[in-house]
């Protein structure tokens, strides 16, 4: 990987002293680093959440094992961010994969590159390390304010918060927003910043499912006998409207309403595009990729004798289980006796997929603030003082380490975009430019 062009955060702080405050509204990772940072510079921070807790989803996300990010070359890593992978390669300059490891490791965790290249925590947990980094921004002074739901930024540049104990106003001479896409709204992240910041003019993108299932209208016998299935070392690929072709070899799982997983995620941009553009796009699959085509139809043309035809395709082609449920639905009411259909099925099966799964289910979601609204210290151009970071900005990419290492640098940009804006142009604290001691 690149090396990090502005080292790893030190974990010993400056105390909190009076002066310049700053609102950190959202307690993912992207909002708990750009209180660190800020926290770090001496800078006094209070840090809200919807939530009766923080890092909701972060612990969620890593009840399977905490994939921290990845570790491979630092060019091929920007190219999982696919559209947005110019802008995000600026935020990774500063804080990539190296960077976060070794930060990670200040926090006392220790980190191991699995066989796939994704990086992990020792001990596979994520609760370990968020414990520790809360005690960090407790030690720093930053000050945790749970239960607080933003509900607007007034022109006047005040929070507006929904408490138990009713509504809240609080003011601060900067602001982050790390409020999270739209993805997993009973964990906090749930969208509603978009039209209350398009309402001020913020140029805002839709927000869509991302690394999300599919649907596909299987037969009632196929989803009976096969949902909840996984499906094992195969190919899958798409094509666009250009002819591009994006393949990935891997896993998913056959749904009750189509296909879902870790291969599927990895191709849902292109995916969800051609849906968009269509109405509906082909998934291809080789379900055999390590079989040649000749070889295959050789084998499965010998003779059958008294066997069924499953075990047949079991004996000759290893196809059995999940596999050979797939092709029968795909051969329809061919009988599947003509072993060149059957080779030819098995090595580009085409799954039609008629729609996306909801955004609420997707891992993630595409769309949000976008970097056009931003400069580069990801302040909004259009309400100065006000900076963005996390899921909430326009981009995405798959599973992996990717969304994680993502928030992690944006909100490291977040929040040293807010220092410079306190400071200003030479070097000077920024008077308030709202009365009540608001900056914003």
């Amino acid at each position: 990987m690149m090396a990090s062009s502005q080292g790893t955060l030190s974990p010993s702080f400056a105390s909190p002293a009076p002066g310049p405050a700053v609102a950190v509204v959202g307690g993912g990772p992207a909002g708990l680093m750009a209180a660190e940072v800020l926290a770090a510079a001496g800078v006094r921070v209070d840090l809200y959440d919807a939530m009766p807790s923080v890092g909701r989803k972060f612990l969620l996300a890593g009840i399977g094992g905490m994939n921290i990010t990845h570790s491979e070359g630092f060019a091929p890593f920007c190219a999982r961010y696919g559209g947005r992978e110019t802008e995000m390669r600026a935020l990774l300059a500063d804080f990539d994969a190296d960077a976060l490891r070794a930060w990670v490791h200040g926090l006392g965790i220790e980190t191991f590159v699995g066989s796939s290249g994704r990086v992990f925590p020792k001990d596979m947990k994520a609760a370990p390390l968020l414990r520790a980094w809360l005690h960090r921004l407790r030690e720093s002074g930053v000050a945790l304010h749970r239960r607080h739901r933003l509900t607007e930024l007034s022109e006047q540049g005040a929070l507006c918060f929904e408490t138990p104990d009713g509504p809240v106003t609080h003011t601060a001479d900067a602001v982050v927003l790390a409020l999270g896409g739209g993805s997993w709204p009973r964990l906090g992240s749930d969208g509603a910043w978009l039209p209350w910041l398009r309402a001020r003019g913020v140029d805002v993108a839709p927000l869509q499912p991302a690394n999300c299932g599919f649907d596909v209208a299987w037969s009632e016998y196929f989803r009976e006998r096969f949902a909840g299935a996984p499906l094992k070392s195969v190919r899958a690929w798409c094509v666009d409207g250009a002819g591009r072709r994006q393949e990935r070899p891997g896993e998913c799982v056959i749904s009750a309403t189509g296909i879902e997983g870790s291969l599927v995620y990895a191709l849902s941009a292109w995916l969800r595009e051609r849906l968009q553009a269509e109405g509906e796009v082909l998934l291809h699959m080789d379900l055999a990729p390590g079989r040649n085509a000749e070889a295959l139809q050789a084998s499965l043309s010998g003779p059958r004798g008294k066997g069924s035809l499953s075990n047949h395709w079991r004996k000759r082609a290893g196809i059995e289980g999940v596999k050979a449920g797939l092709l029968r639905e795909a051969l329809g009411s061919a009988s599947g006796e003509d072993a060149a259909q059957v080779v030819a099925t098995l090595k580009d099966l085409r799954l039609r997929l008629v729609a996306t799964r909801p955004l609420a289910e997707a891992i993630s979601s595409a769309g949000g603030v976008r970097f056009e609204a931003l400069d580069d210290k990801l302040m909004l151009t259009r309400i100065p003082g006000v900076f963005c970071a996390g899921e909430m900005l326009d981009w995405e990419a798959p599973t992996g380490g990717y969304l994680l290492t993502g928030c992690l640098a944006s909100g490291r940009r977040a929040g040293q975009g807010a220092l410079r804006w306190l400071l200003g142009a030479d070097g000077s604290p920024v008077a308030s430019a709202v009365p009540g001691g608001t900056g914003i």
